[in-house]
């Protein structure tokens, strides 16, 4: 199994937190990884959302159909996100599009065995690979890249 965590976007600072939107840097963040997602993502991929507005506008930019999962809202934790995108016995490739520090608890708890405090930027992506079927299989780091990579 394969997972992409992808960190929502540059977004404003408003309340109440769930409705906060993209700003202009943000929609530019989310075009360009997009751009660069788009023709990397395989066939059997599944999409799910954190249902914040800023969240979702970043997903958009994919122009794909996505799944809004409550279980990946603003701190839900990386249990609950990792239970939510099927990693214990899931097969394909899932993108998740989700919050700090809940992305980086569940990048650390894959790539170390234990959740630590991991930053992942806004708008950069992490896509993690399983080698074999169980959760307990071995990680392999595919890819990092956030947006300012991508000349945003």
């Amino acid at each position: 199994m394969d997972i992409i965590l992808w960190r929502h976007a540059e977004a404003e600072d408003a309340t109440p937190d769930l409705s906060r939107r993209l700003t202009d840097k943000g929609k530019r963040q989310a075009s360009f990884m997009a751009d660069w997602l788009t023709p990397r993502l395989p066939k059997d991929l599944r999409i799910l959302v954190s249902p914040a507005v800023r969240t979702r506008q970043t997903a958009d930019a994919l122009n794909m159909k996505y799944t809004v999962v409550e279980d990946i809202a603003p701190d839900r934790g990386a249990a609950k996100l990792l239970a939510a995108a099927g990693w214990e016995k899931g097969e394909g490739t899932v993108l998740v599009v989700g919050h700090q520090p809940t992305l980086g608890l569940a990048a650390s708890l894959l790539l170390y065995g234990q959740e630590r405090s991991f930053s992942i930027k806004k708008g950069a992506i992490f896509w993690i690979s399983r080698r074999g079927p169980e959760a307990s299989g071995e990680c392999v780091l595919r890819a990092v890249l956030s947006p300012d990579m991508l000349n945003v």
